[in-house]
């Protein structure tokens, strides 16, 4: 009888924490696809980031060919967010590396440049050594909200967002800055 209480107990246990994950996953994906000014368009833009992902050979990949890197740089995790800009919310991906943070755009954004319409990808690199805070945050009205500021030496402030990970990307950063201020000491 013990060993089968045992055995629910520890089975409840599981059956709470993945519950908990699924709560937590569907809850960012939808504050995700909110932070759009399209659902749609979202929504697609994830399924085509997915796509891409898969066929240019992960993430590790798209990383090293969208940003300078040097051979020992590893990518440490990578995440699916906006960046809060004053055109509004971008969507894409921040990489964390062993050296920096850097933030690509899902899409080029058009920009005038000598009066013609020119595409860009939208990119903000921050080197590890630049970072001076990480500060996760949530929305007083609405807790679904969930921010990142992160802070740089100079004090830029970058925002980021509508995270499908937050609880992971909150954790990755604050141990990135941890770890970039370990090794300046």
């Amino acid at each position: 009888m013990v060993s089968v209480r045992d055995t629910l107990g520890r089975w409840g246990k599981r059956v709470g924490e993945a519950t908990k994950k699924a709560e937590d996953l569907s809850r960012n994906t939808w504050q995700h696809l909110k932070t759009s000014p399209s659902f749609t368009e979202a929504a697609l833009g994830r399924i085509a980031q997915g796509t891409k992902v898969l066929a240019e050979g992960g993430y590790e990949k798209i990383f090293r060919q969208t940003f300078e890197t040097v051979a020992e740089e590893q990518l440490q995790n990578s995440f699916a967010c906006y960046l809060s800009t004053s055109a509004g919310p971008v969507m894409g991906i921040l990489y964390v590396s062993s050296a920096k943070l850097a933030f690509c755009s899902d899409n080029p954004l058009p920009y005038k440049s000598d009066g013609k319409n020119e595409w860009s990808y939208y990119k903000v690199v921050i080197p590890l050594h630049q970072l001076k805070a990480v500060n996760p945050s949530t929305s007083r009205v609405n807790l679904a909200e969930k921010y990142i500021q992160v802070i740089s030496v100079d004090n830029h402030e970058f925002w980021y967002m509508g995270f499908l990970n937050y609880d992971g990307a909150a954790q990755c950063l604050q141990e990135a800055l941890q770890t970039q201020n370990l090794q300046s000491v």
